[in-house]
Parts: structure tokens; sequence; C-alpha cells
């Protein structure tokens, strides 16, 4: 320590205030230097293992008064009573506050390791969402410090106006921080449990109706597809595809040309763009492979339905918008799927099984599934001709039942 000892006893804060150059001791072990600039700082000196160190306490200018040095003091004489020297105490310390890890950092790792689990683009997406901007507010803190209040101060504004997305907001954010429990970031009870935890401390919500999506009667997708053929979009061609292919939304805008086998009228899809994980061929009835020959002639992306940006499909919603524009009000995209499985089921003789391979569901227990290898392609593909065929818009006026071929075994 360099200076002189200039006063004896505690100090004042109007000591601590007006006090020019010298060293001005307090009281176990507590100092306040004072430069010749009059810049003021804190000094602890203290006993270790023969030595007379000393550990620095911030300055007055950096707010740093008389009660917190003597309180940081406390601390400091506190570590020594344990056996531990307190500079090394704090620069451990230090060392600890640079590893800690905030939940925007552990989130974003989340994500990563779990990207490859999510075969679907839209689930990814609305993970992404959730925890980038809806749990925006918990992103900067650190993992350990996120305690009941924060996480209900971000369900609060959502749980009576949207219960649903409030609901899988809480379930991301309670696998967040069992992330970082897992990886040491953090310990004791996640607090965005649910059960035995928030369950007390939010109102209850009401049970959802999860309905089925809103399909349109399969008696009027004759009438909806002369509509649709007016329409001379890439959207309205995608949309009339996945309605004679009863496919779903994310397996038509992720559908690359390398999977269309146009010779044979077959579409693969590979097993990390299913739902279920398998592997699933579709037959292209003539209309179908007609929109592909069209659009074959002018292909300037590896997606059969680009979007708007290079390298990208078209937009999730687009299909929905042209439902929208088009002005039908009880119709969803997904729906088709269930006027076509409605239509198969009531209008035709085609085997249930047939009907459900052709939505790529999985029917029976597993040993079932071993038993029956075959995905019935053939006999789907006639299933697929006679939908079509009862999807022309010529039947607009006309309804014609298509009960297609007799399939009485699978």
């Amino acid at each position: 320590m360099v200076g002189k000892f200039l006063v004896s006893g505690k100090l004042s804060a109007r000591k601590v205030a007006t006090a020019g150059p010298g060293i001005y001791p307090d009281d176990d072990g507590l100092y306040l230097c004072v430069t010749k600039s009059l810049a003021r700082a804190w000094v602890y000196r203290y006993s270790w293992q023969g030595r007379r160190p000393e550990m620095g306490l911030g300055s007055v200018a950096d707010g740093v008064g008389l009660a917190e040095a003597r309180a940081a003091r406390d601390e400091a004489r506190r570590i020594l009573r344990t056996g531990r020297n307190p500079v090394e105490a704090k620069r451990e310390a230090s060392k600890a506050a640079a590893r800690r890890r905030t939940f925007g950092e552990i989130a974003d790792a989340l994500l990563e390791t779990r990207a490859s689990e999510w075969r679907n683009t839209k689930h990814r997406e609305q993970w992404r969402v959730a925890l980038a901007e809806a749990a925006g507010p918990l992103r900067s803190r650190p993992v350990d410090e996120i305690d009941t209040e924060a996480i209900l101060a971000v369900l609060k504004p959502l749980w009576l106006e949207k219960p649903e997305t409030a609901s899988r907001l809480r379930g991301r954010i309670e696998a967040v921080l069992d992330a970082a429990k897992a990886q040491g970031h953090r310990s004791g009870e996640n607090p965005a449990r649910w059960r035995g935890h928030l369950a007390h401390l939010l109102p209850k919500r009401q049970k959802l109706a999860r309905g089925h999506h809103a399909a349109l009667p399969y008696a009027e997708v004759s009438a909806f597809m002369a509509q649709l053929r007016e329409i001379d979009t890439a959207a309205a061609r995608a949309l009339e595809f996945l309605i004679l292919t009863a496919a779903r939304t994310g397996e038509v805008l992720g559908a690359r040309w390398p999977e269309m086998d146009l010779g044979s009228k077959v579409w693969a899809i590979p097993a990390d763009r299913m739902k279920a994980g398998r592997g699933h061929r579709i037959p292209l009835c003539g209309r179908a492979v007609e929109i592909l020959e069209k659009l074959a002639q002018a292909k300037f992306s590896e997606f059969i339905f680009p979007g708007r940006r290079v390298g990208k499909p078209l937009s999730h919603v687009a299909m929905a918008k042209v439902i929208a524009r088009m002005g039908v009000k009880e119709a969803t995209v997904h729906g088709f799927r269930s006027a076509f499985r409605d239509w198969a089921g009531n209008e035709t003789h085609f085997a249930r099984e047939v009907a459900e391979a052709a939505l790529a569901h999985v029917v029976g227990d597993a040993a079932e599934q071993a038993y029956r290898r075959s995905d019935a392609l053939e006999k789907r593909r006639e299933l697929m001709e006679s939908w079509a065929h009862y999807c022309r818009p010529e039947n607009a006026n006309n309804v014609i039942r298509a009960f297609g071929w007799a399939c009485d075994g699978y």
C-alpha cells in the first residue's frame, strides 16, 4: 500500500467526500485511498498465510460509498473465516459469472440440437418464433436466475387471450430450462412446470375443442375445382395438386423435382419429409402429371412450387390465401384430405386400408404393419384416378358419383 496513514478511527460520509490525498483507515482492514488527483478508491487489507495482501473494493466514482465498502469488507471477512482467500474467491466468482449462460443461448442451442427431430418446417418455425419472440423478455437473462415470477410475466398476457399459444410456449420454456439443468447451468425445480406449480398460479384454461379442420363437402369439390382452374398462379396449381394427391401442405410445398417420376407417374416422398417418418409413394393421376409437365417447362428451382425468395418454396399460407380470395369460408387446405376420405368411404367400394394408405396413415398394430409390407400402389392408383375423375370441373353442375373399381382385399 503506497501512501501515508493520516487519520485513525472510523470514517464518515463527509470525510469520504472531502478528504485530501492520503490513506484513511476505517475499521477491520478497510481503507479509503485518495490520490493527488482526488480519485477515491476502497481497499481491504487482511492477513493471509503470513502475508498482508490487499483487495480492491471499488471506487467512490463508481458509486461505492462508505456503506457499500463496509458491506464488501464484511463479505470478504466472511470468506476469510471459511478458510478461503477473498481475492481468489472474487476471481473465481468473476470466471463463473463469465461462464453463465443466458436463456437465449440455451434456447438457440436446443433448437439446433432438435432440428433433426422436426421433419416439419412449420413446426421448427413455431419453436423458433416462440423462443425468440414470445419468450423474448427471458432471452438476455442468465438462465439460472429465471424464476416463477419471470415465467408468469411472459405467460399471463397470453394465457386467457390465446390459451393454446400460451400453453405451447410454457412447454417450450420448460424444455429450455430442463436442458439448462441437464447441462449444469441451473439447479432446483423447473419454474415453468405445470403440474403442482403453475397449475396453482394461473387460471384453469377452458378445455380445447379439438375439432377437425373445416372441410368443404366432397359434393362441392368439383365446383371448387372449376373456380380454382380459372386462377393462374403457382399457389392455385399447388392447391389443385394437393387436392388431387390428398397430400399434406408441407409435403406439397416441400416437393422437389427429383421426387417425381413422370414416366411411372409416381411421386416418392422421402421419409424425412413425412409426418410419420416413413417414405410414401403417391400415384399421380393424369391431371396431376399434366400440372407437373406444364410447370417443368418453366422450371427454375429445385422446388416444384417455388416461392418469391430464391431457393425457397411457396409460403405455407399461400394456398390458404387462394381459398380466402375465392371467398370460400367453410374450407381449409388440410380439410381437402377429409373431403377425400369421406368421398372414398361414402361413394366408393375401395377398401378402408387403401383409402388410409392414400393418406399415409398408419393402420393396425405393429404386428399387422409388419405383415402388410405392400403399400398397395396400384390399387391406390385406381383410387386416385377415380378421385380425379370425381373432381373434374365438368362435374360441377352435375355431380357424378365415382364408385371406382371394387377392391375387396388389401
